[in-house]
């Protein structure tokens, strides 16, 4: 643990990298082969998603962002004063700082996978923000974990997750995640979480599928950091991005295609692709309000307050802890 005189603090509880060989392979081993998106975001991958955030198509980012803006007072009266925020996911830390701001809470956690980006934005929260104790965790949040000892000056726990990453778990995956964060929030604590609602089919191909092809790059690198951190063999140009809406699933599909025949060896094991096998790579659930309400109840949730933007594109929940 490194620990700052600004109240930062940095625990590192980063998965083994066998860890990332041992998913790979097995993924790579099933029927439809599949590579976790957790995986998506080393440096280079983090770059590029804070690109596709920015791009026109992508609508999701810039909604919430504005959703946020709009409604953050009302979101920090529903969070309560005094209270302990517990982000999974934390990114750059944009929306977060909205958040902050509107609450200033006693203590902030920011949790995410990728080391560089949450050392860095966590410590520009530390300073932007002096009367927060900031403390950075580096962990996998999709798996159980340690979070550090609770702050005694806080007086209730409350779960941030932002971004609509909820809808990369298939729905018992999604179940699961939520009775974590339920057990993690605690009686008398809550959750704050992003969601992305059902829309136009067109608009939501169109922002996985951007013109400018950096979606395709984002997908495409998660090839290229097999290659490098597996010594893998990869040819990066006999695969091709492809995403598309699977109406009967409510989600969003991401693959990658093989334009050919080919093999692949990984640490020694060969893996065989058809010309038109598909790695799945990424699914984007999306939910009614009502829907995402229902599966928040199986999880031990009461939702209590629901925020969406005027077209309806996004919603962000509180959901309480009873």
């Amino acid at each position: 643990m490194e620990q700052q005189r600004s109240g930062f603090a940095f625990h590192d509880l980063r998965p083994d990298a066998s860890d990332f060989l041992q998913e790979v392979i097995a993924g790579l081993s099933r029927p439809q082969k599949e590579l976790p998106p957790k995986f998506f975001y080393d440096e280079r991958g983090c770059e590029l998603f804070e690109a596709i955030c920015a791009l026109p198509e992508y609508y999701l980012t810039r909604t919430e962002t504005a959703l946020m803006r709009e409604k953050a007072a009302e979101m920090a009266r529903r969070l309560g004063p005094e209270c302990l925020l517990i982000e999974y996911g934390s990114g750059s830390g944009r929306k977060t700082r909205i958040l902050l701001e509107a609450l200033r809470p006693v203590a902030y956690v920011a949790v995410d996978i990728a080391a560089g980006q949450l050392a860095a934005s966590s410590r520009e929260l530390a300073r932007e923000f002096p009367g927060t104790a900031i403390t950075a965790v580096c962990a996998d949040y999709t798996r159980p974990f340690a979070l550090p000892q609770p702050e005694p000056l806080a007086r209730r726990r409350v779960i941030y997750f932002p971004g609509s990453t909820i809808g990369n778990f298939t729905v018992p995956e999604a179940a699961a995640f939520l009775e974590r964060a339920r057990a993690s929030a605690g009686a008398g604590g809550g959750m704050l979480i992003g969601v992305d609602l059902k829309k136009d089919a067109a608009r939501l191909d169109a922002a996985y599928n951007d013109a400018q092809g950096v979606t395709a790059e984002f997908n495409l690198n998660l090839l290229a950091r097999i290659n490098r951190e597996l010594g893998a063999g990869f040819e990066l140009s006999a695969f091709r991005h492809r995403a598309f809406y699977n109406a009967a699933m409510a989600r969003i599909e991401m693959h990658l295609e093989s334009v050919k025949e080919q093999q692949v060896t990984i640490a020694g094991r060969a893996f065989r692709f058809r010309r038109g096998e598909t790695i799945h790579t990424e699914n984007s659930y999306k939910y009614s309000v009502a829907e995402f309400q229902e599966l928040a109840r199986g999880a031990g949730f009461e939702p209590a307050e629901c925020w969406t933007d005027a077209e309806r594109l996004f919603a962000v929940h509180y959901l309480a802890a009873p």
